[in-house]
Order: C-alpha cells, then sequence, then structure tokens
C-alpha cells in the first residue's frame, strides 16, 4: 500500500497502490490544471480530510504520470506569486483515466461479490 495516508484511530485511509494514479487522473480531469501541493489540499479537501497525501506520495505519482505521457506539467506562478509545476491532464491520459476507472469498478465490483457472498 501507498504510505500517503495512514489508518488507524484518526480515521485515516490508506490509499491502495496503483489507485493514486486514478485518483490523480481523475482530479486534472475534473479541476483542470494544479500544482502538486494545491492538488494534495483539494483532495483532502474532497475527501472530508481522511485521505492525507504526503510529497513522498504524490510526486512520485506525479512523475510516473508525466513519464507515461498521462499529464504534462509547465511551470507558471502561484495565485501568491510563486512558481510551481502545474500538471494537466493529457488526451492520452484522458483515455487512461477511462480505462483505469473501467479496471477499478471491475475489481471493486469483485471485491464486493467476495465480502458480501457465502463464506
Amino acid at each position: 500500500m501507498a504510505s500517503g495516508a495512514s489508518g488507524g484511530a484518526g480515521g485515516r485511509v490508506e490509499v491502495l497502490q496503483g489507485t493514486l494514479d486514478l485518483i490523480v487522473l481523475r482530479a486534472l480531469s475534473t479541476m483542470g490544471p494544479q500544482h502538486a501541493y494545491g492538488l494534495a489540499a483539494r483532495l483532502e479537501q474532497v475527501s472530508d480530510h481522511p485521505l492525507m497525501l504526503n510529497q513522498g506520495t504524490l510526486y512520485p505519482a506525479l512523475v510516473r504520470l508525466e513519464q507515461r505521457g498521462w499529464i504534462k506539467g509547465a511551470w507558471q506562478k502561484t495565485e501568491n506569486n510563486r512558481d510551481a509545476k502545474y500538471y494537466a491532464i493529457t488526451r492520452a491520459g484522458t483515455r487512461a483515466l477511462a480505462r483505469q476507472t473501467e479496471r477499478w469498478r471491475r475489481l471493486a465490483g469483485l471485491v464486493d461479490r467476495l465480502l458480501t457472498g457465502p463464506a
């Protein structure tokens, strides 16, 4: 599992390995270009705070997605006039998002059947 969020008494949710890419692609497809800090803050807010991403989790995912050509980064000024790399989903990323979403739905359905079916 990815170490971007921790489980336990605080109610944090662990991100399964491989799902962070899907979450980032979906966020960029709906929110438009974002810098890493803004993306992490927005994901935490949307998840109602159980999903807390740290730099050691988010940045490798962004690099991996950029290397695959699914997102593209460009340096811009933030609202605070600081330089930050903004990431946007590419056409290939949009296609990957559709494939990964379908894959996730099939997997979630399988896990649900296994958990709710007869033992």
